[in-house]
């Protein structure tokens, strides 16, 4: 598919990844419409991107808030040709630690955000793409899901986390399987170390030894360097029902 003619859903896309992914597609000649629960940042978004970006608040595990964002955006741009899930959250918490075992309450947090969230948004934006003409190829749609290294490598602290991106993973391909016949591609990526807010948060000399960490490049990842993945998985139409890790092959250890 075509960035330049791209009408394209990011939600998470007030800032990080999902910021940098829809700057890409604006930048293209695509429209995109941001979903994030925060109107203030997803504001000062869209002032930033112009005329071709819109915002809509919504929260993405809320699923009649969802449809009816995939429903307005749907409306102000005629078509969905592209749905990517940046919207989620990344908080550490021990299983069983010397305050005692982690909250239910907790771990349905993540996993509702993350997980959920991802599959609400993917269904119906998939429902949308259903709609589209076929391009010359067949294809209506592209679905890009954010894993995380921590799918495969996650660290103590990380259950919850782990579980739901690794759950994004488990999804890929049998998501990929049955929206095949409709020409809608899925895909997921696996961002490794990156500069997102929550790590930009910390101290420089934080950030710089976390990114050393990574063996190349020795440093935090660049979200545009996200955004350029999604781009690609886009215009190539034989990218379908996988993962790929972003990570500069970091693997990460126990703690």
């Amino acid at each position: 598919m075509d960035l330049k003619n791209l009408h394209a859903i990011v939600t998470g896309g007030a800032s990080g990844l999902g910021l940098a992914t829809a700057r890409k597609i604006v930048l293209a000649g695509g429209k995109a419409t941001l979903l994030d629960v925060n109107e203030a940042q997803g504001s000062a978004a869209v002032a930033e991107l112009g005329e071709r970006a819109a915002f809509i608040q919504a929260d993405v595990t809320d699923e009649s808030a969802v449809n009816g964002a995939i429903e307005r955006a749907h409306a102000r741009m005629g078509s969905i040709h592209a749905a990517v899930n940046c919207a989620g959250i990344g908080t550490a918490a021990r299983f069983v630690g010397k305050q005692g075992a982690m909250a239910g309450a907790f771990f349905r947090r993540m996993i509702e955000i993350n997980l959920v969230g991802t599959a609400l948004v993917s269904k119906a934006a998939a429902v949308a793409m259903q709609l589209n003409s076929p391009n010359p190829a067949g294809e209506r749609g592209v679905i890009v899901m954010t894993a995380s290294v921590a799918a495969f490598d996650g660290q103590i602290g990380q259950v919850a986390y782990s579980a739901s991106k690794g759950a994004i993973v488990a999804m890929t391909l049998p998501m990929a399987r049955e929206l095949a016949s409709s020409g809608i591609r899925v895909m997921t990526i696996a961002p490794g170390l990156f500069a997102t807010p929550l790590l930009k948060a910390l101290p420089q000399e934080a950030q710089d030894s976390l990114g050393r960490q990574t063996p190349f490049p020795p440093r935090l990842g660049d979200p545009a360097e996200y955004a350029d993945l999604v781009g690609q998985i886009i215009e190539n139409p034989m990218l379908n029902g996988e993962t790929i890790r972003l990570d500069g092959a970091i693997r990460m250890q126990p703690r």
